[in-house]
């Protein structure tokens, strides 16, 4: 709803909306609700067939005024858009190796048009290991109260493991800040948990 509310501000007519690692659409399509007035394409990128298969389902349970587009793509890749006023990476760079980041960071910026915003929301590491692991200890805890066994906690983490590569805060702000975007600042925070915008001045 955040992301939702500051891409808004960002959305101009007649641009493109893109969601990089988009699943199965749910942030698009509540998008387009809020931005009926505007004529947009959204467009919906994604490494899994199945996600984007369940997002095209989802579209035919009703109709919409804007113009969506799914892509099949390894993130690595080159992307093809271009003319976005807004691009949302969600728990998404995160599984990029990092090697390919800031070059993926500098395709979006340079796809994006002036005055168009970057909202990336991330896990993180914290600089203090004493406060990387309460608030670790504190997700799971969270987790748990959501139903989830310890069991099921503890293979998940196994999984991601060497899969999910967070990086610090402040590693991140530098990589978008090298990648070409000047402001570019914190709007969320939640233990490990954290939301920045960066937007193409």
């Amino acid at each position: 709803a955040m992301a939702i509310s500051l891409a808004e501000k960002f959305i101009t007519d007649n641009s493109t909306i893109v969601d990089l690692g988009c699943s199965t659409a749910t942030l698009l399509i509540k998008l387009q609700k809020k931005t009926k007035n505007k004529n947009l394409t959204l467009i919906g990128f994604d490494n899994s067939q199945a996600m984007l298969d369940a997002a095209k389902k989802k579209l035919k349970k009703e109709t919409y005024k804007n113009k969506f587009e799914f892509k099949l793509v390894n993130l690595e890749d080159e992307l093809d858009f271009n003319n976005s006023s807004v691009v949302f990476m969600n728990y998404t760079l995160q599984f990029i190796r990092p090697l390919y980041r800031e070059n993926l960071l500098k395709n979006i910026f340079k796809k994006i048009k002036k005055n168009g915003c970057l909202i990336l929301m991330e896990k993180v590491l914290e600089n203090n290991s004493m406060f990387n692991r309460m608030y670790i200890d504190l997700y799971y805890e969270y987790k748990n109260t959501r139903g989830y066994s310890k069991v099921e906690i503890s293979r998940k983490r196994e999984a991601l493991e060497n899969v999910l590569i967070p990086y610090r805060t402040d590693e991140n702000m530098k990589l978008l800040k090298d990648s070409g975007f000047k402001s570019v600042d914190i709007f969320f925070k939640w233990f490990n948990w954290v939301g920045i915008i960066a937007v193409k001045n």
